[in-house]
């Protein structure tokens, strides 16, 4: 890439960036010349020292915590996520640690844009009839900055971690959180900061790679809405929209009308996927219901327009004055509420129990607590922990590849997955925790046997500079018969072995190395970059006569090739 090119592109954004901002702030002053800014009205200065307070925290869990700052593109994760309440670190920290860095500042930048909005409706200031400003602790303006906006959200995080479904990590729990309460004050704002967020996202982009030169590529990708939270990123709305239902009701606060709570609750519920509802059937499969996540969108909406309808109708009491005297605000929060708890439920009941702890396949390697194996076609056990069958989907289900358990943190997981692993050939597993962290190295490496129903490979596991075999898979035969032999592939504890029978014969001999032959039961192999050729018969006739016969050659067998690879 030229580097001025670079140099100049970033310069570029910036001053653009500066000159937007300035000319802005300055035409916004002259149109509001006779008026003071509604913002420093309601935060200190102007800013929201809240949102930025919270957005240093979750920064500082993935440098120091997951040990970001050492490596940056490959955090500890594994011990963070929420997986059971067996492990409370992991409960308690997943909410705010993140997987990588594109999903820790995907978040980060979901809230700068719109948890302002949220600290804003809360207000620095205090609103409450007779109220003023340092007349208590709680209404200091700089303890609801810097103390009381960070520990709700904190509180928020910490409800996402423990009833989220599954091994959760990351914000975007309490990022639903803001953009839940921002809708029921500011729907269409809400919108609209939401794309602040994509404009944050590409300057991001823009300054960190100014210049992308890219060509074609083989890559291996899962389904994307099976990496959404889709449980955990509509537990944190509804939180979000029943904090602020609240909010409202108690300070008198005026929502905006029905239809335009509908309509923002609507685009925000498709532009955010929360219609991507899906199971995983074991394996790779994943299977999405689009309609009914998308009906099931269209009915929230119609519940968070209802909040605005009696927002001003007094709380009740009892659950009788509740019924006689219903209103759609009381309806709608209690729906709210039902289904919150309907979310939440199963969250509770799986992480109360514990993962399955029979003996893992193979021979384990063990780091502190952790074993980890490759393993295909077993049982999951995080997903197959509670029996349950409906509509045609089970969790009793199956899995292949890298598994990583420890049943004392009620940790079970395929941390690689066998298709990813048979694409990339290569991977790193890091496991650690508070103050430590260790790597496995997982190799997968195989041959192709020509029309063969599938490649022999072995999947060694390295740690410490020790390396361990983890698995063979079976012996794989080529189609094509050389002088009415087979030959097959044969994954052994040390490589790879060619077994050749026919004849009322068979016989072993290595895998050649390149440019070298080994013979067996008659055949010679010979090694040609990436191919292993079987040669048959010998020379006859005269070469100089024009009448010589080669011996035949075929290939029986191709090295896999992995991402990345060029020959």
């Amino acid at each position: 890439m030229n580097t001025d090119l670079a140099l100049g592109s970033r310069a570029a954004v910036v001053l653009a960036a500066v000159l937007a901002v300035v000319a802005t702030v300055a035409l916004d002053r002259l149109a509001d010349a006779d008026r003071g800014s509604p913002v420093r009205h309601r935060l200190i200065l102007g800013v929201p020292w809240g949102t930025l307070t919270v957005a240093a925290l979750v920064l500082a869990v993935y440098l120091f915590v997951q040990g970001g700052w050492g490596h940056w593109y490959n955090p500890v994760v594994i011990p963070f996520r929420a997986w059971s309440y067996l492990a409370p670190v992991g409960v308690a920290v997943s909410g705010f640690a993140h997987a990588g860095p594109g999903h820790l500042l995907g978040n980060l930048l979901g809230t700068l844009a719109v948890a302002p909005l949220v600290e804003y409706a809360v207000g620095h200031f205090p609103r409450r009839r007779g109220s003023s400003s340092f007349g208590s602790l709680r209404d200091t303006p700089y303890v609801r900055a810097f103390l009381l906006f960070p520990a709700m959200t904190v509180a928020v995080g910490l409800v996402s971690g423990a009833f989220a479904l599954g091994p959760v990590i990351g914000f975007s729990g309490v990022v639903f959180a803001f953009v839940g309460a921002a809708l029921v004050y500011y729907p269409l704002g809400t919108v609209v900061a939401l794309s602040a967020s994509g404009l944050l996202s590409t300057t991001y982009r823009a300054l960190s790679s100014p210049v992308v030169e890219a060509s074609g590529r083989s890559a291996y990708i899962t389904p994307w809405w099976a990496d959404i939270a889709i449980q955990g990123h509509a537990l944190g709305l509804l939180v979000g929209v029943l904090a602020a239902a609240w909010l409202a009701a108690a300070r008198g606060d005026d929502l905006p009308r029905p239809r335009r709570l509908a309509l923002g609750a609507l685009l925000v519920g498709v532009e955010q996927s929360l219609w991507a509802v899906y199971w995983y059937r074991g394996g790779e499969t994943y299977v999405l219901f689009r309609g009914i996540g998308l009906a099931a969108v269209a009915l929230a909406a119609v519940l968070v327009a209802a909040l605005a309808v009696d927002r001003n109708a007094p709380s009740a009491d009892t659950v009788r004055e509740t019924l006689r005297d219903l209103t759609p605000r009381r309806g709608s929060v209690a729906v709210l509420l039902v289904v919150l708890a309907a979310l939440s439920g199963p969250a509770v009941a799986v992480n109360l129990v514990a993962v399955a702890d029979e003996p893992l396949p193979g021979d384990p390697i063990e780091v502190r607590g952790y074993d980890v194996t490759y393993a295909e076609n077993v049982e999951n056990g995080m997903v197959s922990v509670i029996d349950v069958e409906a509509f045609g989907e089970t969790t009793g289900v199956t899995t292949s590849g890298v598994v990583v358990r420890n049943p004392g943190r009620g940790v079970w997981t395929t941390a690689v997955s066998k298709g990813r692993l048979a694409f990339a050939g290569r991977q790193r597993v890091v496991l650690g925790g508070v103050g430590w962290r260790e790597e496995i190295t997982v190799t997968r490496r195989g041959w192709t046997t020509a029309g063969g129903d599938g490649p022999a490979y072995r999947v060694t596991l390295t740690h410490d500079d020790e390396t361990t075999l983890a698995f063979r898979s079976n012996a794989s035969t080529a189609e094509p018969q050389i002088a009415g032999r087979n030959v097959s592939v044969v994954p052994t504890e040390s490589g790879f072995e060619l077994l050749v029978r026919g004849g009322n014969e068979s016989a072993r001999t290595s895998l050649p190395g390149e440019n070298e032959t080994t013979t067996a039961n008659g055949l010679t192999f010979v090694r040609d970059g990436r191919a292993v050729f079987a040669l048959a018969g010998e020379v006859t006739g005269n070469a100089s006569a024009g009448n010589a016969t080669a011996p035949t050659r075929v290939r029986v067998a191709t090295r896999e090739r992995y991402g990345g690879e060029n020959g």
